[in-house]
């Protein structure tokens, strides 16, 4: 039998907003970037144009295509994942982070559907968003095994991107956020905030 009086402890939330707005602003600066760092490598001639530039093997990939691919990639996502902070103004870095894997997300999901529409504003890494020669058009159509392999390499590109540009999300939204960049930050967050309200106190 239930004891009357007894206290129940009722579990709370902390809910984190999302700024829609600030992170709309940011996935839009990110695919900007990214297709700036597209073009920008096929200019200087790191990326071939057209599906010339399809990734069809790692071994053949060369340094300069590969620097574009990795820091176009973090640094694009960065840009964003810092914009999307700073519109929100968020000052915490966990809330920070939230917005630039978002900002990631609906980044990413737009660059697929501009590959969609036939990939023309996508370079290096990113054509593999755009529709494979590998996938037949009409049933029982053989695939190329070629073709196969190529889509397959593409297919691992891509993937690569997509961690590199998570990960730079990320990191501009944390940098957005003002706060030291450590993973111990949290732990003595409560304490520093203590510290400098006991000496704001004794100054009054």
């Amino acid at each position: 039998m239930r004891e009357t009086g007894a206290a129940v402890r009722q579990e709370t939330w902390a809910a984190w907003p999302v700024f829609w707005s600030a992170v709309w602003v940011g996935a839009f600066a990110s695919v900007v970037a990214v297709i700036l760092f597209g073009l920008a490598g096929t200019a200087f001639g790191a990326y071939k144009a057209g599906a010339a530039g399809r990734i069809t093997s790692f071994s053949g990939i060369g340094l300069a295509a590969l620097v574009f691919a990795v820091f176009g990639s973090f640094l694009s996502f960065v840009i964003g994942g810092w914009i999307a902070g700073r519109v929100a103004g968020i000052r915490r870095a966990e809330p920070a982070m939230l917005h630039g894997a978002i900002t990631f997300l609906i980044g990413t999901v737009i660059l697929v559907a501009l590959a969609s529409l036939g990939g023309a504003v996508t370079s290096g890494w990113y054509l593999a968003f755009a529709p494979s020669p590998a996938v037949p058009t009409q049933p029982g159509q053989a695939v190329d095994p070629a073709a196969a392999k190529a889509a397959a390499a593409g297919a691992a590109a891509a993937a690569t991107a997509l961690l590199i540009g998570l990960t730079g999300g990320v990191v501009g939204g944390w940098m957005a956020s003002g706060e030291p960049m450590t993973l111990t930050n949290y732990r003595t967050r409560s304490l520093s905030s203590r510290t400098d309200a006991s000496e704001r106190t004794t100054r009054i």
